[in-house]
C-alpha cells in the first residue's frame, strides 16, 4: 500500500474542498492515486470545491484593514458568484481576515502563477550555488540537489505567495485552505483576485543626519 503523506492529503483537500479525514480515506482507498481519490470523493458528493472551481466569480467585495494606528493599510478584492453571498456575514468576514493577514505577513503575490519565471530561475540559481559550496553536498548528484532546491522553492512560495502562507489566525492551515473551506461552506466559487498593501513612508528616502560631521564642522 502506498504511503499517504500529509502533503498528499493537503493537495487533495485543496482540489476538492472535502474534509481532511475524507481525503485521507479516499487516498487510502485509491492506493495514493490522487485522480482516483478525486473520483471517489465526487461519487460520494464530497468534492464540493472541485465542482465549483470553474464557475465565474463576477461579484464579491473590496475590503480594507488598517493596522498599527495607520502605519499599515491593505485593500483586497475577493470575488464570489452572487451579490447575495458577497453581502453575507461569512463572506465579509473572509474578506476582513484575508486583509488582516496581508497586513501582518506582507505577501508579494496572490498565487504561484503570478511569480515571474525569471525570479524563480534566479532563486534556483542562487540555491544551486549555495548547495555546491557546501562541503556536505560534494558527492550528491545534480538530481538530488535539484530535489532539495525544489523543496526550498516550496518554502519561498510559503513566504511570498498569499494562498500558500500559513493563515495568521490559524497557522495549521494556509490562506488557500481557508478559501477552500469557505467554498465548501458557502456553496459558491470564491477567488482572491488582487490586493495592495501600503506601509507609511515606504519608498521615501529619509534624511539621515550625520551628527559626527555636523559637530566636526561646528568645531572647525
Amino acid at each position: 500500500m502506498a504511503e499517504i503523506t500529509a502533503s498528499a492529503v493537503k493537495s487533495l483537500r485543496e482540489k476538492t474542498g472535502a474534509g481532511m479525514v475524507d481525503c485521507k480515506n479516499a487516498l487510502v482507498e485509491a492506493n495514493g492515486d490522487e485522480a482516483q481519490a478525486v473520483e471517489i470523493l465526487r461519487k460520494k458528493g464530497m468534492a464540493t470545491a472541485d465542482k465549483k472551481s470553474g464557475r465565474v466569480t463576477a461579484e464579491g467585495a473590496v475590503g480594507s484593514y488598517i493596522h498599527m494606528g495607520g502605519k499599515v493599510g491593505v485593500m483586497v478584492e475577493i470575488n464570489c458568484e452572487s451579490d447575495f453571498v458577497a453581502r453575507g456575514e461569512e463572506f465579509q468576514q473572509l474578506v476582513k481576515d484575508v486583509a488582516m493577514h496581508i497586513a501582518a505577513v506582507d505577501p508579494k503575490y496572490v498565487n504561484r502563477t503570478e511569480v515571474p519565471a525569471d525570479i524563480l530561475d534566479k532563486e534556483r540559481e542562487i540555491l544551486m550555488e549555495q548547495l555546491k559550496n557546501d562541503p556536505k553536498n560534494a558527492n550528491k548528484p545534480v538530481e538530488v540537489l535539484g530535489k532539495i532546491i525544489e523543496g526550498r522553492i516550496g518554502k519561498y512560495f510559503e513566504e511570498s505567495v498569499l494562498l500558500d502562507q500559513p493563515f495568521v489566525k490559524d497557522p495549521s492551515k494556509t490562506v488557500g485552505d481557508l478559501v477552500t473551506e469557505k467554498i465548501s461552506s458557502i456553496k459558491e466559487n470564491i477567488s482572491v483576485r488582487r490586493f495592495t498593501r501600503y506601509k507609511m513612508g515606504e519608498g521615501i528616502e529619509k534624511k539621515v543626519d550625520d551628527f559626527a560631521s555636523e559637530v566636526a564642522s561646528m568645531i572647525a
